[in-house]
Order: C-alpha cells, then structure tokens, then sequence
C-alpha cells in the first residue's frame, strides 16, 4: 500500500509536473514524439496502401511489410538504429539525443495497423458497387474518389487511431537511449528504486493513451463520410445507427 501513497504523493505535488524534468514537459515531449512518429508512418505507408487497394494487387506486399513491421520488436529497432553510423544517437532538434533513430523505429511500428486497414477497406469495396461506378462512366480517380474512398475511410480512420495510441505507449522506450518523453520518470524511478514515482509515470502514460483513444474515436465519427440514419427497432422505435450496406453502397455511387 506503500507504493500507492507514493504514488499519489508524486502525482499530487505541484512540483512533479513543473520544470524541464516535469511530468507537463515530458509528456508534451512524448507526444511530439508521438505525432511526428505517426505523421511519417502516413506519408510512407497511406497512399501506397491506398493505391495497392484500388489496383486489387499487392495483397502479398502489404501483407508481409505488415507481418515484418509486427514480428520485429520496436526496441530492437531502436537499438539497431543508435548502433549505426546514421541515424545514430546525435541530437535531432527537440527529439533530444537519438532523436531520429527513435522518431524511425516509431514510424515503422505504426505501418502495420495503417497499411492493414487501408488495404483492406479499399480492396474489399463491393464489386457490384465498382461494377455501377464503371457503368455511370467514371474514370479511375474518380471511381477512387467518390465510390472507394468514402467507404473506406471507417476502416482507414480505425488504422490510424489504432497507431495513434500503439505509438503513443510505445514512445516511452526513447528514455532507454537517453530520449525525450515519460519513459524517463519511469526509468529513472525504478533505477533509484523511487518506485512511486515510476509508477506515476505509467499512471500518466496510461490515462494519456486513454484519452487520446476517446479523442480519436470522437474524430473518427466526425470524418466518417457515411452518414448515420436512425433505423426501426423490433419493437417499432427509432435508434441511430449506420445505414445498411446497400444504402451506403448506392448513396457513395450517385454522390
């Protein structure tokens, strides 16, 4: 019970969360670090997946990077990273040391969920769906634009959310290389054996993933371009929900 009063003690005191070494600062750290991870797993990963997905090939490809991305440890990475020539353990602007060794070994961690998904909901758009775009004459783009990426675009938002927070608990392991973040309360408090305080760590770790989780999820129904119709219940009342399959198929297709 010790442990959890310490860690209260910690995270109730005003001067855990000030100052360069402060829980403020350090998760405002991680979650630079986080989002810069993932907006270049976006750039690599997102339009390939996509236009691998309009194409109906390259099932093989995207499957195995994503195999590869999920059977190699983000830790191993890393230290392969800062062992070599480039990009090593200098300093990168406000990733602190190792910056871009850790900001790479991050951004390949989050491939997978976003190539998956992106893949996936574009290749498995309905081919009768496909089939009218082509009858109504629309060009490649086009058929992409307004049939395949609107019905696409739950799955492809659930990748990137689903890399968002992998990302985000995962940066802590920057502390190991003397990086920027929370994982350096964590480290540091388990080596002092301080061991409340590397538990607050995780504490804020924990409740920031959860958040950025509700935050996510709340953008994801926001740019779903699907609309929600309320349906009949069995009992005769009206509740929300997606449209049917078919609905959506035909509404994406006159859009």
């Amino acid at each position: 019970m010790r442990v959890f009063s310490d860690t209260w003690a910690y995270l109730s005191a005003g001067s855990s969360w000030t100052g360069d070494r402060g829980l403020l600062h350090l998760m405002l750290q991680q979650l630079l670090l986080t989002g810069t991870a993932l907006v270049i797993a976006l750039v690599l990963g997102l339009p390939l997946a996509l236009w691998l997905g309009h194409l109906g090939r390259g099932g093989l490809l995207a499957v195995n990077i994503s195999n590869v991305g999920r059977a190699v440890p983000t830790f191993a990475l890393l230290a392969l990273f800062v062992t070599a020539d480039f990009p090593g353990t200098r300093e990168f602007g406000p990733y602190g040391r190792a910056g871009l060794a850790t900001l790479l070994a991050l951004a390949l961690f989050a491939l997978p969920p976003i190539i998956t998904n992106a893949y996936v909901a574009v290749r498995e758009v309905p081919a009768d769906v496909k089939q009218a775009a082509d009858g109504m004459g629309m060009t490649g783009l086009q058929k992409f634009r307004r049939v395949e990426l609107p019905l696409a675009t739950p799955l492809v938002l659930s990748g990137i959310r689903l890399a968002l927070v992998q990302v985000w608990a995962t940066a802590t392991i920057a502390a190991l290389v003397a990086g920027p973040g929370l994982g350096r309360v964590i480290t540091d408090g388990f080596a002092r054996n301080e061991f409340g305080k590397g538990i607050a760590g995780a504490v804020v770790v924990a409740v920031v993933a959860l958040v950025l989780e509700l935050v996510a999820a709340a953008a994801q129904r926001a740019l779903d371009p699907v609309p929600r119709a309320p349906r009949r219940n069995r009992d005769g009342g009206m509740s929300g929900g997606r449209p049917s399959v078919a609905a959506s198929d035909a509404e994406s297709v006159g859009a």
